[in-house]
């Protein structure tokens, strides 16, 4: 990720972070109720009452962290029959009002610390900036450079830089890193699953989105070998009939018949081979990865920048498979909706896998599951079926970015 995309991803968290500020206020006043309603429980079966308002907290918190996951929590809360009491010996008993407890002690706290150190590393940024402006008018000995006295305009420039470069290190790393904290902390706490049920679910949905894959490129090769090779064929036996025909009577024109019957042949095998190149393009096997997807960025209207390492030992065929419909798909939606003036690819292969980076610097808002975003649902389904993520990242007015890791074992 470079510097511009990194410092747009820290923005997005710390709003993140800002965001969570009155789910973090709202735990804190409800951490100062926790112990009237322990003290009221022991006169009355208040319980049932008392958790309405902290599970519409926890609900609110839950929306948040699928926006930023781009996946579902669970909520399995335990469905409340009987009287007061008899709900109460249920709540009690249930995990979720432990957890959900817990969440509101832990945010109450973590949510109101995070978003303040965050935003004191930027605040500090932002001051370190204006130094050079105001350095002189504060009493002598105020600031230091390396424990001088700070006397000098060249040492207010070089005392601002550093510190500049000080504070933009630590808001760059600490507000995602802040952000994916929160996020994990709603996840595991309010999830209320274990790691066994996540992997379940997981497996589940990637199965089924294989599933559904498979099928719309079954439906893709059925309609391209009806619409096009069959009807090819039908017409070359229809062309060869009437030359039979005319053959004894009119030669010329029987052999003009035949000439179209070969030609309508020759367009039936490009058909024929554009579809066995959707099914697995030829280009892997012949010229690996690296090359197929030369030959996708050469055929582009934009510029695309490439960055592609050679492997130690190349990825299994299905992995280049995916790897190549996602780069051939992100491209395809640069060159139809993103209005780029340029684009970059990159590969990187480590333990976790293959990692695909598309990049662009279009207009951005691609959203899967819409008009402009349709072909992105197809890659998370791709990646999903070798058991891989997908992450898209696509803000309006800052292109789009899509990182994809395919397991391979290289």
């Amino acid at each position: 990720m470079d510097l511009k995309a990194r410092a747009r991803h820290s923005l997005r968290s710390t709003r993140y972070l800002l965001g969570g500020l009155a789910t973090a206020l709202a735990s804190l006043a409800g951490c100062v109720l926790l112990p009237l309603v322990c003290v009221a429980l022991i006169v009355a079966p208040v319980l049932p009452w008392a958790i309405r308002p902290l599970r519409s907290l926890a609900d609110a918190e839950r929306r948040r962290a699928e926006r930023r996951l781009g996946r579902p929590v669970r909520r399995p809360y335990p469905t409340l029959q009987g009287s007061a009491r008899r709900q109460t010996l249920q709540l009690l008993r249930s995990s979720g009002t432990g957890k959900d407890v817990a969440w509101m002690l832990l945010h109450g706290v973590v949510g109101l610390i995070l978003p303040v150190l965050v935003l004191g590393a930027l605040f500090s940024l932002l001051l370190s900036l204006s130094i050079p402006m105001w350095w002189w008018t504060v009493p002598s000995g105020t600031l230091t450079l390396l424990a001088a006295p700070l006397t000098t305009w060249l040492q207010a420039v070089v005392l601002s830089a550093v510190c500049v470069w000080i504070f933009a290190l630590l808001f760059l790393w600490l507000a995602p890193a802040a952000a994916r904290w929160e996020t994990r902390i709603a996840e595991v706490l309010l999830g209320n699953w274990t790691g066994a049920e996540r992997r379940i679910e997981e497996l589940t949905a990637s199965r089924a989105g294989a599933l559904q894959a498979h099928e719309s490129e079954l439906r893709r090769i059925e309609r391209d070998l009806h619409d096009g090779t069959q009807a090819q064929l039908v017409a070359v036996a229809m062309r060869l009939g009437l030359a039979d025909r005319k053959f004894d009577k009119d030669p010329a024109s029987a052999r003009k018949l035949m000439l179209d019957a070969r030609t309508t042949v020759d367009e039936a095998l490009v058909q024929l081979r554009t579809v066995i190149r959707g099914i697995h393009p030829p280009i892997l096997s012949d010229r690996g990865l690296n090359g197929a997807i030369r030959s996708l960025a050469a055929g582009r209207t934009i510029p695309v920048a490439l960055d592609l390492p050679e492997p130690a030992r190349r990825p299994p065929a299905a992995v280049e498979a995916a790897a190549y419909f996602v780069v051939a798909e992100a491209l395809t939606n640069i060159a139809r909706h993103s209005e780029a003036r340029q684009a970059r690819v990159s590969l990187r292969y480590d333990r976790t896998g293959l990692h695909v980076l598309v990049q662009d610097d279009g207009r951005g808002g691609a959203v899967p599951g819409s008009g402009e975003g349709s072909g992105l649902d197809g890659v998370r389904q791709r990646v999903a079926a070798l058991d891989g993520t997908t992450r898209i990242d696509s803000p309006v007015g800052s292109g789009t970015t899509i990182e994809v890791v395919l397991p391979c074992g290289s």
